[in-house]
C-alpha cells in the first residue's frame, strides 16, 4: 500500500469483513437468548465474559497482535453489551443522576444501548431490584481512599439481591465552569467527598475561600454549575461533557490513584469460573465471647481459603456494641473447602454472592 487512499480502501474492506462476522455472531447470540429464555438461564454471565477476554488476550499475545488486554476488553465489553440486548433487553438501575460515576461504571459493563434507570439513592437501587422493576443494579461498595460505603453493606445484610459482578474504576475529577477566569467564580458545587478529595487543588488555586456547596452527587454539581456562569463544579469529565460545561482543569484530585469498587446486583447465582471471589455476612453467635472471631477465621485458615477483606459493621439489631462482619474471600460458594467451613457455621453465615474477580483499573 503506497498511498493514503490505498490504506483507506484496505481499511474499508476489513471493516466490511468485521461487520459480516459480527452479524454472524449476533445470529448465534439470538439463538442463545432463545435457549436461555426457555431454560431460565441468566443472560448476564460475567464469568463467561471474563474467560473470553482472557482467551482472546492470550491469542493476541501468541499472534503478536497490536491489541493488549485493555484494548480487547474495551472492544469486547461493548460487543457483549449489544449481544445481551439482542438476547433479552434488560433494565439497569444505578445511583444517579445521569453522568455520575456509578452511571459511568454501569455503562462500562452494559453498554450504551441498554435501558438505564437513574434513582436517587443506594436504597432505591435495592428497592427497585426487589420490586423487579429492573434486572440489574449498580452501586459503589468501597473507595480506595474513603473506605467502605456503609449503606451498601447494610442493605446487603437484609436484602435478597446478590452480588453477581464487581468492577474497579479510577476516579478522576474535573474542574468545570462557564466562567472565563477563576476570579469570576463565586461558588463551587460538588459532593462532600469531592471537596475532600481535591483540597490541594483548591488551595493551590486560591479557591478555599470561595463558597463550597455540597450536593448529593457530582453529576448534580454539574447540573447546577451549568445554570450559573459564575459557578463551578468538581465533577467527572463525563458529567461536564454531558451538561455542556467547559472543563478548565482535568485530574484535580489529590490522589490520582483513587479507585472505586462497584458491584453489580441481581437475583441469580453465577457458575464457577477459574478466578472467583465470594462475599459473605457473618453474624457470630457468641460475638462478645473472647476469641470468637479468631476461632471462626481459623476454620478458613485450616481450609487454605485466602481472605481479601474483612469489615465490621454495627448490627443495629439490639442495644450495645454488637457487630456483624463482612468478609470477601477468593473462591466460590460451591468450592468443597468453603462448604466444609459452611457446615460448621450454617446459622452464622449469609451468602451475598460469588462472582468473577474484577481487575484493578489501570490509572
Amino acid at each position: 500500500m503506497k498511498t493514503l487512499d490505498d490504506c483507506r480502501v484496505a481499511i474499508d474492506a476489513i471493516d466490511n469483513e468485521i461487520l459480516e462476522l459480527l452479524n454472524k455472531r449476533m445470529i448465534i447470540v439470538k439463538r442463545v437468548g432463545e435457549i436461555k429464555n426457555s431454560s431460565g438461564g441468566a443472560i448476564y454471565r460475567p464469568e463467561r465474559e471474563k474467560a473470553i477476554i482472557q482467551r482472546l488476550t492470550q491469542h493476541s499475545i501468541e499472534q503478536k497482535g497490536m491489541l493488549n488486554a485493555s484494548a480487547i476488553e474495551a472492544i469486547f465489553l461493548e460487543i457483549f453489551a449489544v449481544s445481551r440486548n439482542l438476547e433479552l433487553p434488560e433494565r439497569i438501575a444505578y445511583l444517579g443522576p445521569e453522568g455520575s460515576f456509578t452511571h459511568q461504571a454501569a455503562e462500562s459493563r452494559f453498554g450504551a444501548m441498554s435501558d438505564y434507570l437513574s434513582v436517587s439513592s443506594i436504597h432505591s437501587v435495592f428497592k427497585t431490584l426487589e420490586a423487579q422493576r429492573a434486572k440489574f443494579g449498580v452501586v459503589p461498595i468501597e473507595n480506595s481512599r474513603d473506605g467502605v460505603v456503609g449503606e451498601t453493606l447494610d442493605l446487603l445484610a437484609k436484602s435478597s439481591v446478590k452480588i453477581v459482578a464487581e468492577l474497579y474504576m479510577p476516579i478522576h475529577m474535573s474542574f468545570a465552569t462557564k466562567a472565563k477566569k477563576l476570579s469570576q467564580i463565586t461558588k463551587i458545587y460538588s459532593k462532600d467527598k469531592g471537596f475532600g478529595q481535591c483540597r490541594e487543588f483548591l488551595q493551590e488555586h486560591n479557591l478555599v475561600n470561595v463558597e463550597q456547596i455540597p450536593v448529593e452527587s457530582t453529576a448534580k454539581a454539574a447540573i447546577l454549575a451549568a445554570q450559573n456562569p459564575n459557578a463551578a463544579a468538581i465533577c467527572s469529565h463525563i458529567a461536564a461533557k454531558l451538561y455542556s460545561i467547559p472543563t478548565m482543569f482535568d485530574h484535580v484530585e489529590d490522589d490520582i490513584g483513587s479507585q472505586t469498587r462497584f458491584v453489580i446486583l441481581s437475583d441469580f447465582k453465577n457458575e464457577k469460573s477459574q478466578d472467583d471471589k465470594t462475599s459473605i455476612l457473618v453474624r457470630l453467635k457468641d460475638s462478645v465471647k473472647a476469641g470468637s472471631l479468631v476461632h471462626f477465621l481459623q476454620d478458613f485458615d485450616e481450609q487454605n481459603i485466602n481472605l481479601s477483606k474483612i469489615e465490621s459493621r454495627p448490627s443495629k439489631n439490639k442495644g450495645g456494641f454488637d457487630y456483624w462482619f463482612f468478609i470477601d474471600f477468593y473462591g466460590h460458594i460451591d468450592d468443597e473447602k468453603f462448604q466444609k467451613v459452611l457446615q460448621k457455621h450454617k446459622e452464622e453465615v449469609t451468602w451475598l454472592g460469588s462472582y468473577a474477580k474484577g481487575e484493578n483499573s489501570e490509572i
